[in-house]
């Protein structure tokens, strides 16, 4: 049961999220709260066979990787402390190859990749406020899956700025720019 009751228009810290214990799911976009809805079984089955092929993959490399829910902090300008952090998602796939990013609460800086799938109520979310949020804190590779066509956005940072890569769609193959040995189908990622 939900007995918090947090103002929507208030701007809170990650020292505050860590000490809101109940049911509902929430990240932080600069301080302020977005809610999440549990996500489809579709949205389910896409990133868990996303993540066996990354993981299985990564299994002997440095890098690591994490599904939702797991946080990542994204300071602006190199805060540590929570009470300075403003910004934490939960994406949902992420890898992270500087291992000292990671710590007992989740990641805290850039992952080099996230994956993003959406849904009907995080579309607005994943493809702009998170867009911005990633890019700035400089994210090496950003991929947005969309469930309704069966594709994948692929965007590589260059110079600061996400820079679309390609789109994916049934029938394509698609590498992640830093592990361009790994080679995925797109249909058998979305064949339910």
């Amino acid at each position: 049961m939900d007995t918090l009751n947090l103002d929507l228009n208030k701007r809170y810290t990650y020292a505050d999220y860590l000490t809101w214990f109940d049911e509902k799911r929430r990240e932080l976009y600069e301080g302020f709260i977005n809610l999440m809805s549990a996500p489809t079984r579709k949205h389910q089955k896409i990133s868990v066979k996303t993540t066996s092929k990354l993981f299985a993959f990564l299994e002997n490399k440095k890098c690591e990787i994490y599904s939702a829910p797991f946080d990542v902090r994204l300071p602006v300008n190199g805060e540590r402390a929570d009470k300075d952090i403003y910004t934490v998602v939960q994406p949902d796939i992420v890898i992270i190859c500087d291992l000292n990013k990671l710590d007992d609460k989740g990641c805290i800086g850039a992952p080099d990749m996230i994956v993003e799938i959406l849904s009907p109520s995080t579309t607005r979310n994943d493809l702009k406020d998170k867009y911005f949020l990633y890019e700035r804190a400089g994210v090496r590779e950003y991929w947005i899956a969309y469930p309704s066509n069966n594709s994948i956005h692929k965007f590589v940072l260059n110079s600061n700025k996400f820079e679309l890569e390609g789109m994916y769609v049934e029938g394509d193959k698609i590498s992640p720019t830093i592990f361009p040995d790994l080679v995925l189908d797109i249909t058998d990622i979305f064949e339910m």
